[in-house]
């Protein structure tokens, strides 16, 4: 009998359990040749382990984290967006955050492998912020606002099923919005009690942004939930803010939502 090559020596190695290294030491090969030879050995077995399939309740029936979900639609509707560059083979939806808050950054990507579960988020380096990003091909199938232009350009209506999420979580959808394109502040205000002036401060939340369909969202939301709310008169470029200033309705959004961090 002949004896065996080299590549039989070093599969057999592998199947036995050898790491790739030692293989390439006993033998004296490059790592990068073993790797190639145990890679062709799985294809010949039908052992690779192949791609996982971006999950999708539309197309596939696959479960969704609804809570999560709700969640992730407010942060798109805020600061996210969904590209799709022609030389890339999924589009991406980013949502862009601010370096000084990194609770918010990591409830992005929690959210993010919660409703999309095959597909690993990423972040990417800016100057005082990360984009957090996600790749899949289902996409639009989770966010069909998605369209060309800007969000407050186009009409945005959220889906009857995505309503039923919303009824369903709406405090998920409100910490969204609020921790992508809102804030909590401390105001005050001064009044002569007595001949003695005196400062009174009191906190407050805003919601800052020019759709006026993502604020229709926003206050339908917080009528659902019992928030008083006064919206401001706009802005140059037609950004409006909603303010949440009575002490009862705060208390109530600082419980559910919490502070940015």
């Amino acid at each position: 009998m002949s004896e065996p090559t080299v590549r039989e020596q070093a599969v057999g190695l592998l199947r036995a359990g050898v790491p790739n290294a030692e293989v390439a030491r006993r033998l004296g090969v490059p790592p990068g040749t073993v790797a190639w030879w145990k890679h062709r050995e799985n294809a010949r077995r039908g052992e690779l382990p192949g791609r996982k399939r971006s999950t999708c309740p539309h197309c596939h029936g696959d479960p969704l984290d609804t809570a999560a979900y709700c969640h992730l639609l407010g942060l798109y509707l805020g600061d996210g967006h969904i590209l799709h560059p022609p030389r890339q083979r999924a589009p991406h939806l980013t949502v862009t955050c601010d370096d000084r808050w990194p609770g918010v950054m990591d409830s992005v990507e929690r959210a993010m492998r919660r409703v999309l579960p095959n597909n690993s988020p990423c972040r990417v380096r800016r100057e005082g912020c990360h984009d957090v990003k996600v790749y899949s091909t289902h996409l639009v199938c989770h966010f069909p606002q998605h369209g060309p232009g800007r969000k407050h350009e186009r009409r945005i209506v959220l889906e009857p099923w995505q309503q039923a999420a919303v009824d369903a979580h709406p405090w998920e959808l409100l910490r969204g919005l609020l921790h992508s394109d809102g804030c909590r502040i401390t105001n005050w205000a001064t009044r002569t009690v007595g001949g003695t002036v005196r400062r009174h401060e009191y906190p407050r939340w805003f919601f800052t942004n020019t759709s006026a369909d993502i604020r229709r969202i926003f206050t339908d939301t917080l009528d659902a939930v019992g928030v008083e709310w006064r919206a401001s008169a706009p802005r140059p470029r037609g950004q409006v803010n909603v303010s949440v200033a009575r002490r009862a309705s705060v208390a109530l959004v600082d419980a559910h939502v919490g502070p940015k961090w």
